[in-house]
């Protein structure tokens, strides 16, 4: 797949999965105001995918939040096993602390196997944090704070979602994907 490709794709999970299902209601004021900041990583390394990761740290915590509140930094092919992708998000949640941005910055990470501890692979739950590619989201903690304050009960968002894809069942979340002449 070309960066066009990919990130058109992850465009459509965030309309139609993200917002669509209200999975994050915190999304679409940031999504509609163009400050959500996708980069497609085409590292041949998992050295690459870390150095792009300090870059990635780097520039969103200059940035002006009203301009990139948060970044998805995406590769659509390294780490395709989830338990890999597991691992490096522990490098990943590291290089956080390297950068001095603890309580500035935190990563949600995102999968296409991504799988909750203590759950099978097929339960519909996991879908909650599953995209098309392995993603790692950055996420200023100072826009987090302000969207859980404006958030009642932001602790039953993770709860709610579940239930909602329970509601959804694979056939629902199946016919999110299909195309209009499919």
């Amino acid at each position: 797949m070309d960066e066009a490709a990919v990130d058109a794709a992850m465009r459509e999970w965030i309309e139609k999965a993200v917002i669509g299902l209200n999975l994050c209601p915190f999304a679409k004021a940031v999504y509609v105001k163009n400050q959500v900041r996708i980069v497609v990583s085409r590292a041949p390394h998992l050295d690459g995918l870390l150095e792009e990761l300090d870059r990635e740290l780097d520039f969103l915590a200059a940035a002006d939040p009203a301009a990139v509140d948060t970044t998805l930094l995406v590769h659509p092919t390294l780490l395709a096993d989830f338990l890999d992708f597991n691992d490096f998000l522990q490098i990943a949640e590291a290089a956080v602390g390297e950068h001095g941005l603890e309580g500035v910055i935190q990563i949600a990470s995102f999968h296409p196997r991504f799988q909750f501890e203590g759950t099978a692979p097929d339960d519909i739950g996991n879908f909650t944090n599953r995209a098309p590619f392995p993603t790692l989201h950055l996420l200023r903690e100072s826009s987090i704070e302000r969207a859980v304050a404006a958030f009642p009960e932001a602790e039953t968002i993770f709860e709610r979602n579940i239930e909602t894809l329970r509601r959804l069942g694979e056939t629902g979340w199946a016919a999110l994907w299909r195309r209009g002449d499919d």
